[in-house]
Formats: structure tokens, C-alpha cells, sequence
């Protein structure tokens, strides 16, 4: 697609993309390095604040928050510029962070989570659009590589920053490091953005804001708690699911009259980004599959630390930034279709690795598959944000890139739910087979939780503890072949991308 006036003009104002790029990457890495550092400074946060048993609302309520604002975010950046966005979104983010700080209680530290995540929303996607606004097409590749290179640094420095807070600090440290590295966001921002966004009345669109905002609400509940505050089988479960249906149904149908529709419907015919959307769908499952189960089959399975665990998972975040490096700078030359059809065959291999695991427990296995799995999460998202990018001009490059990003984070939470549902059920199953020489009460799925605590574990008798391994092996075996089926999906949606963008 050519470039329209405003993307010109948008880069001969912007003269210190230098500093418009820091401002991005310090906004992205206090945004990916939230997950990792309060993750390891939860158990002390629960120590002095009690409420263990809110524990999960933690971040659910921040990840509730930050996917269904994204696709609104991204539409208000098309209609009042992308600045003014993101500064609102960094500020309500350190909003977040400097109450959470000062939490009384898990009760409010859940709450000013929430406003973290509200002001999350806006910094990934709004920062990826400022870099399809200032750079130029056959630079945004190269540029990908750098900003994923920021999750990669941020996965690693992440854990190890917030032991050391809480080790010789307070706790509240863990948000309260976001301040300084948010404001230079802002004021780097402020000063080297030129925008060219064109002055016209432009009013959102509160209708379908409303249908959407709720609509995903419904469903993002659903998936988070579903299953873990209460049953699949239940009549919240059923209202949610109905609720969720019905309103994102009169969202779809809403958003072909409105004026100036909060997602607009060519989004979802146009060729390149149906797919691309659709495709980040289902590798966010693939991903989570990963992520959130790699490091209890490495733990429980095996019985190794949480250090080798850890070891399993960074491979994944050494993966995906070279590959996002290298993607990016051949992208152009390659092709797009070519190099997301690599991406995905390379998914795929790095899926099916897994399926050894049952067969040869090692580490090593887990670390090969995880690379191999990043290398293709960073070639295939490469290619889909910045071909999605190239596919529309800047009236529109805000909503197209949030779409892309709320249906990978859709993904995740989807992936999780089918995911854990899978190994709950095979669990149960295979517990239901072993009951003789089981504990008192039988064998249930909180003797699970045992396997990941090493003074826990030993106290188990060997008979039921091999019982209890072997069903988590094969639970987790069953996750990782519906992961891989995933993966093939994945790679059979690219195998239907259009070879131009622009198609």
C-alpha cells in the first residue's frame, strides 16, 4: 500500500526517531518486565498482606483489564493521535503502580492492579502503531527485532530484580521502579513525537464501545475464572457465555452502521489481517501452552528446581528475539507469506518436541522445544505486525494494530482455560484408575501442589508419589498434543495468507 501524506509528514516532523524509539522501549519494557517482577515478589506481598486465597485475582484483574481496553485504545489513537494516548495510558499505568505501593491490603492491592491494567492496555499497541507511524516500511522490520528483544531482557532481568527487592527492600519497590522509567516515557514522548493526525470533529463511537468493552468483559471473566472460582458446569458459567454471545453478536452487527466504528469491519474481510488476526489467535494458545505448563512438568515431573524450570522457559525468550531480529531484517527480501509460513513450520517442530518429553524427561528437551517455539512466535508475529501495518494508512493503523494484539492476548486467555481444563479432566482420570494405595480422602488434584514443593514432595509415600507423577506426565502429554494440533492450525491459517499484503 502506498504511504498517504500523513505518513510522510509524520516522518519528516519526526526528525528524533532515536528518541521516539527510547520512549517506546522504556514504555514496553515497564510493561513487560510487570509480569515476571511481581511474580516472584508475590509470596512476600501475601506474607505481609495476607488474603493467599485472592492470590489468583491479582493478576487476573490486571490481565481482565489490559486485553479488553486494547481494541479501544488502538481506535481512540486513529481518532485523536497517538500521543496524547499513550501518555494517558503510561500515566494511569504509574497511577497503578504508586497505589499499588502503598496497599493495605489484598483487597486493594487487587483494585489498584485493576488500574494498572487499565492503563496497560494502551502501551504495547500504542506504542507498536507509533513505530509503523515513524518508521518506514522496510525499517519496521529491523525495528520489531529491537522492541522484541526488550520482552527477552525483561524475562530475565525481571525475576532476578524482584528477588533482590524483596530481599533488601520493601516489596512496594516492585511498582514503585516503574516511576522514573514511565515519566522519561512521557517526556521523551512529549518532546520528539510530531504527529500529523488530521484536524477534524471526529465522536467515538459510545455504543459500540459499550457492546465491546462488555461483551469482552463476559467472555475474559469466563475464561479467568471459569473453571477455578466456580465449575464449568454452573449457571455463572452459562449466564457469562450468553451474555458474551449476545453482545459481541450486537457489536458485530452494530459496527456495520456506526460512523466511525471502535473496530471497523474491513479489518475482518481484509485479506491480511483476517488471517494475520486469526493466526495470532490460536499461536497465543500455542504460547500459553508453553509458558504455563512447561515449568510444572520440569517441577512436578521431573522433580528438578525451580532454577531449571526457569532455565526450560528462557530459552523461549532467546528465541523470540532472534528470530524477530533476523525476521525483520530479511523480511522485505523474503516476503512476507514466505517468512510467516516459516515461522509456522517451525512452531510446529518446536510443538511437537514436547511430545518427547513423556519418553526422555530432560531439561534439555523442554529448553529445545521452547527455543524452537519462540523462534517461531518471533518470526510470525514480526511478519503480522508490520505487514498489518503496511496494509492500511495511519487513519486506521491504530485499530488495525490493537485488533491484532487483543486476539493474540484473546488467545492466551482461551489457550489457558482449554488448556488447564484438559489437565484437570486426563488428571482426574488417571486418579480415578490408581485410587488403591491413595491417601486418606482419595486422590485429588491439590496433591498436585505438593509435587512443586521439594520438603512437600519427599513427604509423600513413594507408591502414591509415582502414581501422582506418572498422571501429571500424562496429562501434561495430552496438553502438548493438543498444543501441537494448535500449532498446525496455526500454520494451516498462513498457509492461506495472500502473497501481496495488500491483497
Amino acid at each position: 500500500m502506498q504511504e498517504t501524506i500523513g505518513d510522510r509528514a509524520v516522518r519528516r516532523r519526526a526528525t528524533r526517531r532515536g528518541f521516539v524509539l527510547a520512549a517506546v522501549m522504556l514504555a514496553m519494557f515497564m510493561g513487560a518486565i510487570e509480569g515476571t517482577i511481581v511474580s516472584t515478589a508475590m509470596p512476600s506481598i501475601v506474607a505481609d498482606l495476607s488474603g493467599f486465597s485472592l492470590f489468583s485475582w491479582v493478576f487476573s484483574s490486571y490481565l481482565l483489564i489490559q486485553t479488553v481496553t486494547i481494541p479501544l485504545y488502538g481506535k481512540l489513537a486513529d481518532l485523536i493521535g497517538r500521543k496524547p494516548v499513550f501518555a494517558f495510558g503510561v500515566g494511569v499505568f504509574l497511577l497503578g503502580s504508586l497505589l499499588c505501593g502503598l496497599a493495605e491490603s489484598m483487597g486493594w492491592l487487587i483494585a489498584f492492579r485493576f488500574i494498572q491494567g487499565l492503563g496497560a492496555g494502551a502501551i504495547q499497541p500504542i506504542a507498536t502503531t507509533i513505530i509503523g507511524d515513524v518508521y518506514t516500511g522496510e525499517e519496521r522490520g529491523k525495528i520489531q527485532g529491537v522492541l522484541a528483544s526488550v520482552w527477552g531482557v525483561s524475562s530475565i532481568i525481571g525475576p532476578t530484580a524482584g528477588g533482590l527487592i524483596v530481599q533488601y527492600a520493601d516489596w512496594a519497590w516492585v511498582f514503585w521502579c516503574n516511576l522514573p522509567v514511565g515519566l522519561a516515557s512521557i517526556v521523551l514522548m512529549h518532546l520528539y513525537l510530531h504527529e500529523a493526525a488530521e484536524k477534524k470533529k471526529r465522536s467515538l463511537d459510545l455504543a459500540g464501545t459499550w457492546m465491546l468493552f462488555a461483551g469482552t468483559t463476559a467472555l475474559m471473566v469466563l475464561l479467568v475464572f471459569g473453571g477455578v472460582e466456580w465449575p464449568w458446569r454452573s449457571p455463572a458459567t452459562f449466564l457469562l457465555a450468553a451474555a458474551a454471545v449476545v453482545l459481541l453478536a450486537a457489536f458485530a452487527r452494530w459496527e456495520t452502521r456506526a460512523a466511525e466504528p471502535v473496530m471497523p469491519p474491513f479489518l475482518w474481510t481484509h485479506p491480511f489481517i483476517a488471517v494475520s488476526n486469526a493466526a495470532s489467535l490460536t499461536t497465543g494458545m500455542v504460547l500459553m501452552g508453553i509458558s504455563a505448563f512447561l515449568p510444572t512438568y520440569v517441577q512436578g515431573v521431573m522433580g528438578l528446581s525451580p532454577t531449571a524450570a526457569g532455565f526450560t522457559l528462557a530459552a523461549m525468550s532467546v528465541g523470540w528475539p532472534l528470530a524477530s531480529t533476523f525476521g525483520g531484517r530479511l523480511l522485505h527480501r523474503v516476503g512476507f507469506r514466505r517468512m510467516a509460513v516459516t515461522g509456522g513450520g517451525v512452531l510446529v517442530a518446536g510443538s511437537a518436541v514436547f511430545l518427547f518429553l513423556a519418553a526422555v524427561p530432560s531439561p534439555w528437551i523442554g529448553a529445545a522445544g521452547s527455543f524452537l517455539v519462540g523462534v517461531g512466535m518471533g518470526l510470525t508475529t514480526t511478519t503480522f505486525v508490520v505487514g498489518i501495518q503496511e496494509s492500511v494508512g495511519w487513519q486506521h493503523r491504530g485499530a488495525a494494530t490493537a485488533s491484532n494484539m487483543f486476539m493474540r492476548s484473546l488467545g492466551t486467555s482461551i489457550g489457558t482455560a482449554l488448556l488447564a481444563g484438559i489437565l484437570n479432566a486426563r488428571l482426574l482420570a488417571r486418579f480415578a484408575r490408581e485410587e488403591a494405595g491413595a491417601p486418606d480422602g482419595g486422590l485429588t488434584l491439590d496433591i498436585t501442589n505438593r509435587l512443586l514443593d521439594p520438603i512437600e514432595r519427599d513427604a509423600i509415600p513413594r507408591d502414591v508419589l509415582a502414581v501422582v507423577q506418572n498422571g501429571l506426565s500424562d496429562a501434561l502429554h495430552a496438553v502438548y498434543i493438543v498444543v501441537t494440533v494448535l500449532a498446525a492450525l496455526s500454520l494451516a491459517l498462513i498457509l492461506v495468507l495472500p502473497k501481496r499484503k495488500n491483497a
